[in-house]
């Protein structure tokens, strides 16, 4: 696969029968020791440095097309597999775009078939195509009626105003190789490229201060759970190195903390390492196993299954919220579908557009409800030089700085195990550093249950 497989060359005994043959069966004169080390030691020099040549052009998205042709060096041969694995899933969705869009990004969106997506290359569903789209949503409290959203969500490739990928296509976001070079100068490893650290550090309920990850969050726990919803304003979150990320999202939960946990995740995110610059990105995630060897970011391996053909997983949304200025916000609704048990997502209020599902199949303990929710911002602290990252979550701002200034969460709410969307009962705040990214809630009746959080890292009170 993707270039792994060698040619095996004769043996030496077959060798010497054929040049006997080529030669009339006279044996030729045997070869001297200096005619076998000197190829001996070209091929130890050769296997020493594994080195591919990128072509970064085509495209590379995030501002990274153009340039030159660069060479990169591998430290094994698994790592080099592990390149030539990727580069060959991205040839084959590249192969099966029936249209290509050049983003003014510099992102390149392929219009791939819905049934030749990354998701149907997963042992549970292969074979398969898309599933239509639920017939139920869940039921507003009150008994209102949702009605239709057809706004188109607003997105950098799609903003020109030029013509979606076609019916029975979805618009997948281009990985190129400068996406993978980048990943593996930066953590010396494509074996986890698209995913996050292992084990249950990215979400609040376990200390994450020993590898960097720190928290600004609400949660509900202690019930089944069937999904969430919640607003959130987006922002061009600054990220003061490759190696970091900040991020707002919704988590859906279930297991133990410890190698079986299951979560299904979404929100927006600024990734260098990941996307190649600054913009903040609409995002998916899942895992099964704690984060260990299941699960990635958007359709980097086989699994969440697109329905959208106006919504690219991993594009730049734009535009985003400005301090003191307009805000930007997005409604994300995650729930599981009662008749055929897949998670859904959703954007938009209402009836709004379904980007797409997780399938139930992917999961052991998600197979049946959530045991928590979790809302709000996440980013990497890597202490360059010692101290505490610059790196912003949300807007850069304390929550006590409210609206137009503060990244915010408003009208949580969770779904019931009769589909019903209900307030986020009991909701708890906890942030791991408050001197550096804080959350503060609160309730009316226009927003429901909210909260502020976010702040700018490193500061006078947080060194």
């Amino acid at each position: 696969m993707g270039g792994e497989e060698e040619e095996e060359g004769a043996s030496p005994h077959a060798r010497a029968r054929a040049e006997m043959a080529s030669s009339g069966g006279k044996r030729r004169p045997r070869p001297t020791i200096f005619s076998w080390f000197v190829p001996l030691l070209l091929l130890l020099a050769c296997s020493s440095s594994l080195s591919v040549s990128a072509d970064n052009g085509g495209g590379s998205g995030g501002g990274n097309g153009g340039g030159n042709g660069t060479t990169h060096e591998f430290r094994s041969g698994d790592e080099l597999r592990a390149y030539q694995r990727i580069v060959a899933r991205m040839a084959r969705t590249k192969k099966a775009a029936v249209k290509t869009i050049q983003s003014p990004d510099g992102d390149v969106i392929d219009c791939v078939p819905a049934h030749l997506q990354p998701a149907f290359d997963h042992p549970t569903l292969r074979g398969q195509k898309p599933e239509d789209e639920p017939v139920y949503r869940p039921n507003i409290t009150g008994g209102a009626a949702a009605k239709n959203d057809d706004t188109v969500f607003p997105q950098a490739w799609s903003d020109g105003g030029g013509e979606p990928c076609p019916g029975g296509t979805v618009p997948i976001r281009r990985t190129t190789e400068r996406d993978l070079l980048r990943h593996s100068a930066a953590t010396g490893s494509l074996r986890r490229f698209a995913m996050k650290p292992p084990r249950a550090r990215n979400v609040v309920r376990r200390d994450s201060t020993d590898d960097g990850h720190e928290h600004a969050v609400g949660y509900v726990t202690g019930d089944q759970f069937y999904g969430a919803k919640a607003s959130l304003n987006v922002w061009p979150a600054k990220v003061a190195s490759a190696a970091e990320f900040s991020l707002s999202q919704i988590w859906v939960i279930s297991g133990t903390f410890g190698n079986d946990l299951n979560t299904i995740e979404a929100g927006w995110q600024v990734s260098p390492q990941l996307y190649g610059d600054n913009s903040p990105r609409f995002f998916t995630y899942w895992t099964s196993d704690a984060y260990q060897a299941t699960g990635c970011y958007n359709l980097h391996c086989s699994g969440f299954v697109q329905t959208n053909s106006r919504i690219a997983i991993g594009a730049a949304i734009s535009p985003a919220s400005a301090y003191n200025g307009r805000q930007f916000d997005i409604a994300l609704l995650i729930w599981k579908d009662p008749r055929r048990g897949h998670w859904w997502l959703q954007l938009g209020d209402g009836a709004g557009p379904l980007v797409g599902y997780w399938p139930s199949s992917l999961f052991t303990h998600l197979g049946g409800h959530a045991n928590m929710v979790q809302f709000g911002g996440e980013v990497v602290n890597t202490r360059p030089k010692g101290a505490h990252t610059p790196t912003q979550m949300g807007s850069g701002h304390f929550p006590r700085e409210g609206f137009n200034r503060a990244a915010y969460f408003r009208n949580l709410q969770v779904v019931d195990w009769d589909n019903n969307l209900i307030p986020a009962a009991g909701l708890r705040l906890v942030a791991d550093h408050p001197a550096c990214y804080g959350v503060q809630g609160g309730y009316n009746r226009a927003w429901g249950n909210y909260f502020y959080y976010g702040g700018p890292g490193r500061n006078v009170r947080c060194p």
